[in-house]
């Protein structure tokens, strides 16, 4: 009996650090490895996030609280527009990990091929039936 390859997925989740050429290095580097496909986070962290954990001090390269902190390291639709573009040219699959309804259909637009729940995600009834 032959074995087939299992399907190998290289997360990147938010390791990119908010930076598209990093992403692109860490697609190439999954690609140059044998992987098969590359995963995002995407969240909106206005849902994800209270006003109170947004407010709080938090020094980064993105500046002084937790909000900026985790702005700097969200992509939006221009950079997950280039990321769809790079992995089609080196054919490798991407996809993220959705942590909201609306982080969920906003990935939607790009017709991925795989979804994966974000582990916070499965007990959350109304992502799951979405």
């Amino acid at each position: 009996m032959k074995i087939k390859k299992p399907f190998l997925i290289a997360e990147i989740g938010i390791n990119h650090n908010g930076d598209v050429e990093l992403a692109k290095k860490l697609i190439q580097t999954a690609k140059n490895a044998g992987f098969d496909s590359v995963k995002f986070q995407k969240r909106t962290i206005e849902i994800v996030y209270s006003k109170e954990i947004l407010d709080q001090k938090r020094e980064s390269p993105w500046g002084t609280t937790q909000r900026e902190q985790k702005e700097g390291l969200e992509f939006g639709y221009d950079q997950y527009l280039e990321i769809d573009k790079y992995c089609k040219e080196l054919n490798i699959e991407w996809f993220a990990s959705a942590w909201d309804v609306e982080s969920l259909k906003f990935l939607d637009q790009f017709e991925c091929k795989y979804q994966k729940i974000a582990s916070a995600m499965i007990v959350d009834l109304n992502f799951l039936k979405e």
